[in-house]
């Protein structure tokens, strides 16, 4: 009995690390592109030129007499697109420069047996020199305190429902709702709490963009955090897959432009409340220690980082991942604005660069009093770094910028870790 026992577990053991190879496998592509920048920071001060390598590899070696098609600019905005272009020797030199501070990018796609490999590098010109391009209502800080102090009017009315099979030997998971910002409307979220008795410091998780069923945090949780992962969408967050998916393509469809020109009703009014609100539930907590609160997320989730920082006094600590919604308006000055790239392609309607103004992440940015980590790449397509420094280099907080350069709209293992270590050590200090 013992020997068969031992026999299945090493058969696991076995099929598990093939499973682990064979995803790795799959991750790689056969042709490697690779963009290389001759400055090992990938930055460069205005009007110096950057000079870019590129190579197309397969199997570690150049792949001679291979065709690439590639375009350079400014990120978001590229002005000089070839195609069809050969590489006798699978490599070439290309170069650009900037006379203002912000982003070059160069993305190569080689073409090799009907498919196409991209590789890219961006190169900073003083990124620390950015500036926004939004304004900054004058009646911005009464806007948002008009509106949580409405949402106060009306009670949390929190219910919180034990969900038994997802708790861990030493960590309780909850399912749990509360009112937000006017009657009916619910923030709903996963909740995990250590089981050990005591007073525990809380994060807040913040969502990226979509419409998707959340786990909550057990691992934190497990280190003696409260963790709170919320939904945005006034919809419980434990459903079956495809309620998701059909609001994805239905009611919910774009949600982030919905009455984008009126800034009383525009669809983010009620996330950022709601983050509020999720502090105020988070205080109401028995196991919670009264003080020490941060938020944390990534891309849209790094957004609401910021938003609910500016906002939220009592949040001592704030930790964002390549945050969205920055500097809308940097489409309007000739430079790449942040995700959902709102300008990039249409010229905006009446009231839509003025209700903006009071969501854009860039204004919450320079009411951020706590410190910050921060971290990104020069690659991500989906949140421009020039719209992120636009937001960071408004903070006057203590901030730190822990840069991957080459990472686009992801993470390495390591760079998450360091987030989570930065938010436990400061948490617990």
């Amino acid at each position: 009995m013992i020997k068969q026992t031992l026999r299945m577990l090493i058969q696991t053991i076995v099929l598990s690390a093939i499973a682990v190879t064979a995803a790795a496998q799959a991750g790689t592509p056969l042709v490697k592109v690779i963009v290389s920048p001759d400055h090992r920071d990938w930055t460069y001060k205005v009007n110096e030129t950057a000079k870019f390598a590129v190579q197309v590899m397969q199997y570690g070696n150049l792949l001679e007499n291979v065709t690439v098609d590639y375009e350079a600019g400014p990120e978001a905005l590229p002005d000089i697109r070839k195609e069809g272009v050969v590489l006798k020797n699978g490599k070439m030199d290309l170069s650009g420069t900037l006379k203002v501070p912000g982003f070059y990018r160069l993305r190569v796609w080689a073409v090799v047996d009907g498919r196409r490999y991209e590789g890219l590098a961006t190169a900073g010109f003083e990124p620390e020199k950015i500036k926004p391009t939004v304004t900054d209502p004058a009646d911005f800080d009464a806007f948002w305190n008009e509106a949580i102090s409405e949402a106060r009017k009306l009670s949390l009315d929190p219910i919180i429902t034990l969900m038994p099979e997802r708790c861990t030997s030493d960590v309780n998971v909850y399912h749990i709702r509360f009112q937000n910002n006017s009657f009916g409307s619910r923030i709903y979220g996963i909740l995990a709490v250590p089981k050990r008795p005591g007073k525990y410091p809380a994060i807040l998780k913040v969502p990226g963009a979509g419409i998707r069923p959340y786990a909550g945090d057990t691992r934190l949780a497990s280190m003696g955090f409260i963790t709170l992962e919320i939904g945005i969408h006034g919809i419980p967050v434990n459903l079956d897959a495809q309620v998701y998916a059909n609001l994805n393509a239905g009611a919910l469809a774009g949600y982030n432009a919905i009455r984008m020109n009126d800034k009383n009703s525009h669809y983010y009014k009620r996330v950022y409340v709601g983050c509020v609100r999720a502090v105020d539930f988070i205080f109401t907590l028995p196991e919670f220690d009264g003080t020490n609160v941060a938020v944390t997320g990534g891309s849209q989730g790094g957004a609401l980082t910021i938003v609910t920082a500016g906002l939220d006094k009592r949040i001592k600590y704030a930790a964002a991942m390549y945050p969205a919604l920055c500097d809308h308006t940097g489409y309007l000055n000739n430079r790449a604005g942040g995700w959902p790239h709102y300008f990039k392609n249409t010229p905006p309607k009446p009231g839509e660069v003025e209700t903006l103004q009071y969501y854009d992440v860039v204004n919450f940015a320079k009411r951020v009093k706590v410190p910050g980590f921060y971290t990104w790449g020069f690659n991500d397509l989906t949140c421009p770094p020039t719209s992120m420094y636009s937001a960071y280099n408004v903070i006057t907080a203590p901030k730190e910028l822990r840069l991957f350069l080459e990472t686009g709209h992801w993470t390495f293992p390591e760079q998450s870790e360091m987030l989570n270590n930065w938010l436990a050590g400061k948490l617990k200090e």
